[in-house]
């Protein structure tokens, strides 16, 4: 029965293990499957080999008993096996479908453990051979070693039973320790790839889900011990990213700027060519200069705003030039760490050098335009990275922290810029400066910072800028005068004086009643000064432009420039070209001219800014030109030059003369220095007839008063003539340039001839030189009563000459008895004679007597004149004397 049972095992077996085998071969496809597939089978196997040894004499007892007891029993008893087999096959294969998918995972794990596997199969297998030889042992021993058979036998089963809990215990420990592996190869493969975020998500899942699971185990314990490295590492990683972003975006600010100021101007230029092209219909006409208007002047041409059409569309954004992501991995790998506030004041600890720096200008900035634009693209550079930091991160910058930075920074900003502007000397350098500030704090406050003291710095600029432009067009002012040949403007055709009409507003109706060829009073500098003056308000009002001022606000900066240009500029130079010693009297009068004229014209500059700024003149505290008070003070100054050269040229032809004060008698004709002098001056005078009147000309009627003065004063009593009776002398030539200064020069003449007669180097004056020297007064008489320059009225002009007339008459005639009698009475006949001066040169005629009579004093007749003159020394010098005393 026994070994019927074997060979129903051995039939079981194989036909059990081979309908195993047809199952599960689909699924394996490489020998090693197999061979765990075959492995698993024969634990199986083990195990209901150690199943039915526990009941093999139960077994053989029941089958013993079937055999002897019942007949046909044997046919039964296969029959039933058999269809216990067949349930069993049934059973194993459900069994199998069900676990196969838990089959095929538990493959899977087992092999990883395959060494284990092996080495625990062969045991398995020599555990099923000596259980095999055990129950052959067991089946041919006798009975009295049975139950020690049976006991080996049960302690092999529990030996096996703690080996198949050891692997299963040992499968579900690998079960947890593989997840674990896995994370940790996971957080490997992340950090090699620069993925720290994820890797510290990682290490967060290791330490709070994987590692506290098989913690006990000692290379759990290692990886805890390295998570905090690894930390550390990733800190350190991502702070060295950091660093090299700041010192990227150092270097890169400038292109950021660039970019981002260059956005802001298209920006600003398509919305003013909008605007401007909305105007354009109502704008008005205006003044041209040179084929331009102001229009042009004041906005984009058209081949410029075409440029700007045509220009790239392209717009990069910061991000587009920046790659913020190691900030925001170091951000995010901070806050993760738990250690942000670190982050965050490293950062804007760093980030408030990096301004420092940037706001350090170089030494040669005001040299170049290009010099500012790096400057300006590097703070604008700057801000935009720290603005798009505000927005894009949370608390990593705030606003009060990108606030007090930029006030930081514009404090330095202005100094520097006031600083460096100083150093500019080129009006259009310094044109360009605020272009480039306007532009800059456009850009800066389209991201939200406040510009307003930037714009209160253009206007310290912009007084900068009208210095520089002074300073310039001073030295186009001083090149028109030097060029200018200082005569009339000659106009040959109609052509021509279009010409000068057009580039000057010069209107005469009687000189375009004149044919041509004809002259124009003016010289060749009054246009051009017309124009420059022009072009000057058109350079003062490219700097007003875009400083968000209204019209009213531009006018009056553009009347005020102008003023100072007219003041001190024009004012300067036309001082100054009239002091100087090459500048003749013909030059002088046609300076005055010239000033007139201008004088004219500043009305016509005035309408000029009103149609440029498009603000009435009625307006209210509208700023009017001084360019009238301008050119007054330097007509005045003018004419005052022309007394003063005119008086020196008489002083040079005075110092010509040459009289013999020791003549016998006269030579009968006048001296030739005077009768070049008095050619002189009628040549002179004639110039003077271009001359325009003046009827306010303060200067002119000065110079009258004190001539008047002078004229009217009485020898004794210096009683003065009212000013009401000069007016009524003078009612025809008030104000006349020529007229005063031939007034001027003729009372010159008589001072320096007068000053010659008693000048105290001369001791002696013989009656021939009296007689000479009144041959010389004469003439000057005649010239006076000639009317040299037309106007005046009776003998006003020979008025000049009535002291040396009175004094010579009073030599001449010898008649100091009435002198001395009517000395006094307002009717004497020689008034204007002052005692001192006849004491003064009666004594140079008693010497010269002394002298050339020694022997005269023998005839009675040269004894009494002697005897006579010296009484009327002594009488003179009583009235002397009573005078000074009386003073």
């Amino acid at each position: 029965m026994s070994a019927y049972c074997r060979k129903s095992r051995a039939r079981t077996r194989p036909a059990s293990d081979q309908r195993f085998a047809e199952v599960h071969m689909d699924t394996v496809m490489d020998n090693w499957f197999v061979s765990a597939v075959l492995v698993y089978s024969v634990l199986l196997a083990v195990v209901l080999s150690c199943q039915r040894g526990s009941d093999m004499r139960r077994e053989e007892e029941r089958n013993r008993s079937v055999y002897d007891d019942q007949p046909n029993a044997h046919k039964r008893f296969m029959e039933k096996l058999d269809a216990r087999i067949r349930n069993h096959d049934r059973e194993i294969e459900k069994m199998c479908n069900f676990h196969h998918q838990g089959f095929v995972d538990a493959i899977t794990e087992l092999l990883k453990v395959r060494a284990d596997a092996e080495k625990l199969m062969g045991q398995v297998t020599d555990t099923n051979r000596r259980l095999q030889d055990a129950g052959r042992e067991v089946r041919y021993a006798a009975a009295f070693v049975n139950a020690f058979a049976v006991t080996a036998q049960t302690e092999e089963v529990i030996r096996c039973r703690v080996q198949q809990r050891n692997m299963a215990t040992t499968v579900e420990k690998l079960q947890l320790c593989i997840p674990v592996l896995e994370m940790y190869s996971k957080l490997k493969e992340q950090l090699e790839s620069k993925r720290y975020y994820a890797a510290l998500k990682t290490m967060e899942q290791l330490e709070n889900i994987y590692i506290p699971r098989v913690s006990k185990y000692r290379f759990c314990q290692i990886m805890a011990e390295t998570l905090p490295k690894l930390r550390e590492e990733i800190k350190e990683i991502s702070m060295s990213d950091l660093k090299d972003f700041l010192e990227s975006i150092r270097k890169h600010s400038d292109k950021i700027g660039e970019t981002a100021m260059r956005q802001a101007q298209q920006h600003r230029t398509f919305t003013s060519a909008v605007q401007k092209q909305a105007n354009l219909g109502c704008a008005k006409p205006l003044y041209s200069l040179n084929g331009r208007t102001s229009l042009q002047h004041n906005g984009l041409a058209a081949e410029e705003t075409v440029d700007e059409e045509e220009a790239d569309d392209e717009v990069l954004t910061v991000q587009d030039l920046v790659d913020f992501s190691p900030v925001y991995r170091c951000l995010h790998i901070y806050t993760i760490l738990g250690d942000r506030e670190t982050f965050e004041n490293y950062y804007r600890k760093q980030r408030k050098k990096q301004a420092r720096l940037v706001l350090q200008p170089q030494s040669n900035m005001h040299e170049t335009v290009e010099g500012y634009r790096k400057y300006f693209n590097q703070i604008v550079g700057f801000f935009v990275v720290e603005d798009h930091i505000l927005h894009a991160t949370q608390g990593l910058v705030t606003r009060a922290f990108t606030d007090e930075l930029w006030n930081m920074a514009l404090s330095k900003i202005i100094a520097v810029l006031r600083t460096h502007s100083s150093y500019c000397n080129d009006p259009d350098l310094v044109l360009e400066l605020k272009n480039l500030i306007v532009i800059f704090a456009d850009t800066l406050q389209s991201y939200g910072f406040s510009v307003n003291r930037l714009f209160d710095l253009l206007f310290e600029i912009r007084d900068q800028y009208n210095e520089t432009l002074l300073k310039k067009w001073a030295l186009v002012f001083r090149e028109i005068f030097e060029l200018d040949n200082y005569s009339p403007i000659p106009v040959e055709n109609e052509v021509e004086y279009k010409l000068v009409v057009s580039r000057f507003p010069f209107h005469d109706a009687e000189i375009e009643k004149q044919p041509f060829p004809k002259k124009l009073p003016m010289s060749q500098s009054v246009p051009q000064i017309y124009i420059q003056v022009k072009e000057f308000i058109y350079a003062s009002l490219k700097f007003s432009e875009s400083l968000h001022r209204s019209s009213t606000e531009i006018d009056d900066m553009l009347r005020k420039s102008t003023n100072l240009l007219l003041t001190r500029t024009l004012s300067g130079c036309l001082q100054n070209l009239i002091r100087k010693p090459h500048i003749g009297l013909t030059e002088l009068v046609q300076i005055i001219i010239n000033t007139t004229h201008l004088e004219q014209a500043c009305k016509y500059l005035e309408d000029f800014i009103t149609n440029i700024t498009n603000v009435s003149p009625e307006t209210i505290h509208t700023t009017r030109l001084y360019g009238l008070s301008t050119f007054k003070d330097a007509r005045h100054a003018a004419e005052g030059e022309i007394y003063t050269k005119l008086n020196q040229k008489i002083d040079e032809f005075i110092q010509l003369a040459d009289y013999e004060w020791s003549m016998v008698e006269s030579d009968g004709r006048a001296s030739g220095y005077l009768m070049d002098l008095i050619n002189f001056l009628r040549s002179t005078f004639q110039v003077f007839t271009h001359l325009p009147n003046n009827t306010n000309d303060h200067a002119a009627m000065s110079h009258l008063f004190h001539i008047g003065r002078i004229l009217s004063r009485d020898s004794r009593t210096e009683v003065f003539v009212s000013k009401a009776a000069i007016f009524s002398v003078f009612s025809k030539s008030q104000g006349k340039v020529a007229q005063t200064a031939c007034m001027s020069a003729c009372k010159h003449l008589a001072t320096s001839m007068m000053q010659m007669l008693l000048d105290t180097e001369l001791k002696q004056v013989s009656m021939g030189a009296i007689q000479q020297f009144n041959l010389d007064v004469i003439q000057c008489e005649l010239f006076a009563s000639s009317e040299p320059v037309p106007g005046f009225q009776g003998d006003t002009l020979q008025l000049a000459f009535i002291d040396l007339r009175q004094l010579l008459d009073l030599f001449m005639v010898w008649d100091w008895s009435t002198y001395l009698a009517d000395y006094g009475q307002p009717t004497s006949k020689y008034l204007r004679v002052n005692p001192s001066t006849a004491l003064a040169l009666l004594e140079k005629m008693k010497d010269t007597s002394k002298k050339n009579n020694i022997f005269s004093q023998f005839r009675k007749n040269d004894r009494d004149k002697q005897k006579l003159i010296e009484t009327v020394v002594k009488q003179l010098r009583s009235l002397v004397n009573g005078m000074s005393q009386h003073s």
